[in-house]
């Protein structure tokens, strides 16, 4: 099955494309200092790119596997309906990934805390073992993470743009953070294509975790 992957949960828009005889090549783009995420203009330049590179055509995708968050409210949004506009006009399926599980999924033998910068001073997290979920996503502040770290075994390794923002307390509550250069904190989207070819699927709908900032702050101004 030959396997379109891509998440844009965090700032960087990342995409991946999983061919049938195993080929897997990914892309990424990081959000230069200042700038603003380029997900609507690079999701799909990206993805060509990559099928190209892989000598297929946009009708020979199966699959668009896009990761469904937590994550950032815009980022999700585009992905999803890139995803969902690429499989109706190519005739492809469309199925959503968790981007914490996808996170995770480099690491094998031990437990994963896969933890995403929020915002607002909060982390997404979650925590898994070769597949299994130890911890279901959940969004927190800083002073809760280490007890949650703690709640889903010994022998974590913290990793994700939010375990390097948040690594004092990660690592003041006794957790595992990996090297601030360590390739394991970036989003993968052949993580995504893998997990979407295996089945290991969500909705293709958007998980928030909580309501986005012009909600909150809709509400706000009512009060």
């Amino acid at each position: 099955m030959n396997v379109l992957g891509f998440d844009a949960a965090t700032p960087a828009t990342a995409v991946a494309v999983l061919r049938a005889d195993g080929w897997l090549r990914e892309a990424r783009e990081e959000l230069a200092p200042g700038g603003r995420p380029q997900h609507a203009q690079r999701l799909l330049e990206l993805s060509a790119e990559l099928l190209s590179a892989a000598g297929l055509a946009w009708v020979d995708i199966e699959l668009v596997a896009v990761g469904a968050g937590p994550g950032s409210y815009t980022g999700l949004r585009i992905a999803l309906a890139t995803a969902r506009g690429i499989a109706r006009a190519h005739g492809a399926r469309v199925v959503g990934v968790s981007s914490l599980r996808a996170l995770a999924e480099p690491i094998h033998g031990r437990a994963a805390l896969a933890v995403l910068d929020a915002r607002r001073g909060e982390a997404f997290i979650a925590a898994y073992r070769d597949g299994a979920e130890l911890l279901a996503p959940s969004v927190c502040e800083p002073a809760a993470l280490g007890a949650l770290a703690r709640s889903a075994g010994s022998g974590v390794l913290a990793i994700g743009d939010g375990a390097l923002r948040f690594r004092e307390q990660l690592e003041g509550a006794g957790v595992e953070v990996a090297p601030d250069s360590s390739e394991l904190h970036r989003l993968g989207a052949g993580a995504i294509c893998r997990l979407g070819a295996a089945g290991t699927l969500a909705a293709a709908l958007p998980d928030y975790l909580r309501a986005p900032d012009a909600e909150i702050a809709l509400g706000t101004a009512q009060r």
